[in-house]
C-alpha cells in the first residue's frame, strides 16, 4: 500500500496595505483585509493621523475607496488638520474616493434600554459605504458613542454587533481609542474584539519626547512585537522597524581615502573599507571635526555626495573655522555635493532624531554620513537608548553601502578607550584623538585603537593643522618617553649635535687609521728595498765565491796534469744483485 504524501499548502492571510513607511514591513503587508483593527494610545499621539493616511493611501494608491467616521471633529476640522501633511480631502470627497462624515452622539440624547441598540450608525454607515463603494471604513473614536452607556455588557455586545457587520461586508475597519490607565483602553473592552491591535504611545524623557508605535497583538499573521519608533511628518506616518534591518548586508572591498595620506599609509595604505563605520574620538580641541572636514573634502573631489549631521555647530561656522586650516568646503555645498543638517540635540527625542536623518538620506542619497559629534544625545543615564537609535543608524547606512563618519567628545582625565565602549561594537575603524603635554606644551597624538579587516599601524603620530590642512608627523620615542613639539624639536637637535659628533669621530678614526695603512705601506716599500739592495749585494758575493772556487779547481786540475800525475776520479759504486 503506498503512502501519499499530503502537502499542506501555506495560505497567507489576506492584508490591506497601508503604504505607511515601515509599517506593513513588520506586519507583513498590512492590516488584515476585511476584518476590525483597534489603534489605541493617548492624547496626541497620532491616531487620527494613521487612521486617515490609512483612507488616503488606500484611496490614492490602491483604488479603494474609504469612510471616515468621526465623533469629535467636524469635517472642516479634519479637511484643515491634514492639509499639513498633502492630503487634498475637498478633491477626494467630490471624485467619491472619500467620504467625511461626523456624528455628534450627545450624552442627553442617549436613552439606555434592554433593548438599545445602534441601528441608527448601522444605517449611516451603510449608506456612506454604498455611496462611494467603499473597501475601507474608521472609526474616529469610538469611545465617544459609548460615553453615556456605563453598563459594560450592553459596550461589549454593541461593540461585537458593530464590527461583526462590518467583518460580514468585508469592510477593512480601523477603531481608534484613547487609552486607559491599566488597560488598552478607557473601557477595557476594544482590544478583545479587534483581529488587531496597535498601541501608539507618546512619551516624554529627559524633556525630549518619543513616539513609539506597538503591535499588540495580530491574529493569523506573524508580526514584529517590539517598540518601534515612528514619527509625524509633512509627509505623513514613517515607522522604522528594528526586524527589517539586520546582520545580512552586503560588503565591499573597495577602499576610499581618508583624505590625510599619511592616515592612509596607516590603514594598510589605502584608507577606510567603503560602507564601513569610522569613529574619532577625544578630548576637546583635538582635532575631531577637522578630521572629518578633510575626510569631506577628499570625498567630493571624487564627486561623491555627503550629508554632514551638526549637533554643535552651524553650518556657516563650520565652513568658516574650516577655511583656517585650508579645507574650503562652501564650493562643494553650491555643487550639490554637500549637504549640512545642523539641529540641537535637545530639539527632537532620539527616535525622532533618527527618523528624520533616515528620511534625509533616502532623499539625499550620500556616499557619506557625518554625525558631529554623537555623544551630543548622550543626557543622564541614557546611554542604552542612544546606543539602540545608533545600532539601528548604522545597520540603515551599511545597506545603503554608505560609510559613516561619527565624532566622539571625551572628557579629560578618563579612559579614552572604556568611555565609548558602549558603541564599540558598532565600530569598524577606531581612531583615538590624545593630548600630550610635555614641556609646558600641549600637542595632539593620533593612534588606531582598531580596523576590522586591514593590517594597521600600532604606532602614535603626531599631527598639526597647517594652513594646508592636516599634517602627521613622526613622534619621538626615546628613554624618556613619547616627545612632540618643541620638546621633539629640542630633542632631535640634541640627537643631530650627537650624532655630528659621532660622525666626526669615525672621520678621525678613518683618517687615522688611512695615515696608519700609508706608513704601514712607506714602511713595507723601504723595507721591500733595502731587502734588494742586500740581496744584489749578497748574490754578487756569492757569484765572486762561487767564481774563485771554480778558479781554484780548474787550477789545481791544470796543475797535476803538468806534473803527469795520477787525475782523482770519483769512485763508482756498482751496486748488487739481488
Amino acid at each position: 500500500m503506498t503512502e501519499k504524501k499530503m502537502q499542506f499548502q501555506r495560505k497567507v492571510l489576506p492584508k490591506s496595505p497601508t503604504s505607511i513607511h515601515g509599517l506593513d514591513e513588520i506586519t507583513g503587508g498590512g492590516l488584515p483585509k476585511g476584518r476590525p483593527s483597534l489603534v489605541c494610545g493617548g492624547a496626541g499621539c497620532g491616531k487620527t493621523l494613521f487612521a486617515m493616511e490609512f483612507i488616503v493611501r488606500g484611496a490614492t494608491q490602491y483604488n479603494e475607496p474609504g469612510v471616515f467616521i468621526s465623533f469629535e471633529e467636524t469635517e472642516k476640522e479634519l479637511t484643515a488638520n491634514v492639509a499639513s501633511l498633502g492630503f487634498d480631502l475637498d478633491t477626494l470627497v467630490k471624485q467619491k474616493k472619500v467620504w467625511l462624515e461626523n456624528i455628534r452622539v450627545e450624552r442627553s440624547e442617549i436613552e439606555q434600554s434592554g433593548e438599545y441598540d445602534l441601528e441608527g450608525l448601522f444605517i449611516r454607515i451603510h449608506n456612506a459605504i454604498e455611496s462611494i463603494n467603499a473597501k475601507r471604513v474608521v472609526l474616529d473614536t469610538i469611545e465617544i458613542l459609548f460615553s453615556g452607556l456605563p453598563n459594560p455588557h450592553i459596550l461589549r455586545a454593541e461593540l461585537q454587533r458593530l464590527l461583526g457587520w462590518l467583518k460580514k461586508k468585508g469592510i477593512t475597519t480601523i477603531i481608534t481609542a484613547e487609552r486607559g490607565d491599566g488597560s488598552l483602553t478607557r473601557q477595557g473592552l476594544e482590544e478583545y474584539v479587534s483581529d488587531c491591535v496597535i498601541l501608539l504611545d507618546h512619551r516624554v524623557n529627559d524633556q525630549s519626547s518619543i513616539r513609539r508605535l506597538r503591535i499588540v497583538k495580530y491574529r493569523g499573521s506573524t508580526h514584529g512585537t517590539n517598540e518601534y519608533p515612528f514619527l509625524i511628518d509633512e509627509d505623513g506616518f514613517s515607522v522604522l522597524p528594528v526586524t527589517s534591518l539586520g546582520l545580512n548586508y552586503n560588503i565591499s572591498d573597495e577602499r576610499i581615502s581618508t583624505g590625510i595620506p599619511r592616515l592612509d599609509t596607516m590603514l594598510s595604505g589605502k584608507g577606510y573599507f567603503r560602507g564601513s563605520t569610522v569613529l574619532v574620538s577625544g578630548t576637546a580641541g583635538t582635532g575631531k571635526t577637522s578630521i572629518a572636514a578633510q575626510f569631506v573634502e577628499s570625498a567630493c573631489k571624487r564627486k561623491e555626495r555627503v550629508l554632514y549631521f551638526t549637533f554643535e555647530e552651524s553650518p556657516g561656522q563650520l565652513i568658516r573655522n574650516m577655511c583656517s586650516i585650508g579645507i574650503n568646503l562652501e564650493p562643494w555645498v553650491k555643487k550639490g555635493f554637500l549637504q549640512f543638517h545642523a539641529t540641537r540635540p535637545t530639539l527632537y527625542g532620539l527616535e525622532t532624531h533618527l527618523t528624520t536623518s533616515i528620511k534625509l538620506i533616502n532623499e539625499f542619497e550620500p556616499s557619506v554620513v557625518i554625525l558631529d559629534p554623537i555623544n551630543a544625545f548622550v543626557m543622564g543615564d541614557n546611554q542604552t537608548e542612544v546606543k539602540t537609535m545608533l545600532l539601528r543608524l548604522v545597520d540603515f547606512l551599511k545597506m545603503k553601502r554608505c560609510t559613516a563618519f561619527f565624532t566622539s567628545l571625551t572628557s579629560a582625565g578618563e579612559n579614552m578607550e572604556i568611555s565609548d565602549v558602549y558603541i564599540s561594537s558598532l565600530i569598524d575603524t577606531w581612531l583615538l584623538l590624545r593630548d600630550i603635554e610635555i614641556g609646558g606644551e600641549r600637542n595632539r597624538g593620533l593612534y588606531v585603537l582598531k580596523s576590522r579587516g586591514m593590517a594597521h599601524s600600532n604606532q602614535i603620530r603626531e599631527f598639526k593643522l597647517t594652513n594646508n590642512g592636516i599634517e602627521l608627523l613622526d613622534v619621538y620615542v626615546g628613554p624618556v618617553g613619547v616627545l612632540t613639539g618643541s620638546a621633539r624639536l629640542s630633542q632631535e637637535t640634541k640627537d643631530e649635535a650627537e650624532q655630528l659628533l659621532r660622525q666626526q669621530e669615525i672621520g678621525r678614526k678613518q683618517f687615522g687609521l688611512v695615515r696608519k695603512r700609508e706608513a704601514m705601506e712607506a714602511q713595507v716599500v723601504l723595507l721591500h728595498s733595502e731587502f734588494e739592495a742586500e740581496e744584489s749585494e749578497a748574490l754578487k758575493v756569492i757569484g765572486i765565491e762561487k767564481a774563485r772556487n771554480d778558479r781554484f779547481a780548474s787550477d789545481k786540475a791544470k796543475m797535476a796534469k803538468s806534473r803527469k800525475g795520477d787525475v782523482y776520479m770519483k769512485p763508482v759504486i756498482k751496486s748488487r744483485a739481488k
